[in-house]
């Protein structure tokens, strides 16, 4: 059974999104079965559901194993695809989209607020620090929805890493890193990336918990399990666990 744009609305707004929301979208496009314009159709359905008032949010991440001083990442704005998915990239390319600029965890954002959402990346000082999208839209009081994927795809987890500042998420030192911006020239940055060699986390232990304790909810629109996450409360919640054990998240 195929599902388009007019019932994924529908069931968008069942789930309690609203005009005015601000929703930041984990996805896979295929846990929604057959949806008929593919990509398009779950952004457009999406957009219809918040609105011009609301902003959507999508992870545009290019982050490699590889990622160090010694080989620095590649990131230009409009050239360099992301590898979260189609959705992503589809939003990544729309007009009037907006990317962060960030050389291994860059947003994209359409609506009222992307300037806000993606301006000053470039500043922060680690990927998923309090100067990234991700903790402005917990601060915004906006939501996370992971689409037919679970907590391993919450980036905003990472955020909750750094400023609760657990001890093995990051490489051990900062260093300098050349991006190209929106003019085409070369902005220099200064981050600590995220460490790809650190131990085995489970971001799924904070699944239950976080149902438990209302922070989120769960539905089905088309055939994708969708978790709707308050983002404000998880972030509360899960810095809280962090700071009183560092080490909660490893396996």
């Amino acid at each position: 059974m195929s599902i388009n744009s007019v019932k994924l609305t529908d069931q968008f707004r069942r789930i309690g999104l609203k005009p005015g929301d601000t929703v930041l979208v984990h996805s896979s496009l295929r846990s929604f079965g057959y949806v008929e314009g593919g990509a398009l159709t779950v952004i457009e359905a999406l957009m219809n559901t918040i609105s011009d008032k609301g902003t959507l949010i999508v992870p545009t991440l290019t982050g490699r194993r590889e990622d160090s001083a010694a080989c620095p990442p590649v990131f230009d704005v409009f050239r360099t695809k992301c590898w979260t998915g189609t959705i992503p990239e589809t939003l990544r390319n729309m007009e009037g989209a907006l990317r962060s600029l960030h050389p291994t965890h860059s947003v994209t954002a359409i609506g009222s607020q992307k300037e806000f959402v993606t301006s000053e990346h470039e500043k922060s000082l680690s990927p998923c620090d309090k100067q990234s999208p991700y903790y402005k839209n917990a601060q915004s009081k906006g939501y996370i929805m992971l689409a037919g994927v679970d907590q391993e795809s919450n980036t905003s987890i990472h955020s909750c890493e750094e400023i609760a500042g657990v001890p093995y998420h990051l490489q051990q030192n900062a260093f300098e890193i050349n991006i190209t911006g929106y003019d085409g020239k070369e902005i220099t940055v200064i981050n600590r990336l995220h460490n790809w060699e650190k131990p085995a986390t489970d971001f799924n232990k904070l699944d239950q918990l976080f149902e438990m304790n209302g922070i989120m909810k769960k539905y089905k629109v088309g055939n994708s399990l969708i978790r709707l996450i308050n983002a404000y409360e998880m972030f509360e919640f899960t810095i809280d666990i962090l700071i009183n054990n560092p080490y909660f998240l490893l396996v």
